[in-house]
């Protein structure tokens, strides 16, 4: 059993880690709350996001002025289908200052990988999905 954030409204949800890939629905608004693509997270709701996600959680820390990060973006959306148990998140860089800041991000793209809000392991550059996935197998998230 997982708690996890529902994304679009942070509500709290426990999931059967069995059910993950079922796409299972929060239970405030209905919503996937374990959606099989990267979601968008800002300054206000990363934290809480983090905080209260039991599964592993990897944060691609991007800009839309950025070419490597939008070469990756495909790669990372394909490694969140083939990663069921990982929670895949974006945060815009440009648009969310205050996280970027709190988590010393020099350069993007920068993947952070957390578990239980704490952080694991952290890869600056792009990745095609092959590589992401061993990265996340590599530090037992995958």
């Amino acid at each position: 059993m997982s708690h996890l954030v529902c994304p679009h409204c942070g509500a709290v949800n426990r999931v059967p880690d069995e059910r993950l890939a079922e796409g299972p629905s929060c239970g405030r608004c209905k919503e996937p709350v374990a959606p099989a693509h990267p979601v968008a997270l800002t300054d206000a709701s990363l934290a809480h996001y983090l905080d209260k996600t039991e599964a592993p959680v990897l944060v691609d820390f991007w800009a839309p002025w950025c070419g490597p990060c939008q070469s990756m973006a495909p790669h990372f959306e394909a490694a969140a289908r083939q990663a069921p148990g990982v929670r895949f998140v974006k945060l815009d860089t440009d648009a969310n200052p205050v996280a970027s800041r709190h988590f010393g991000i020099r350069s993007i793209p920068t993947l952070i990988l957390f578990q239980g809000g704490a952080e694991r392991a952290r890869l600056s550059g792009a990745l095609p999905s092959s590589e992401l996935l061993r990265w996340l197998q590599s530090n037992g998230a995958a």
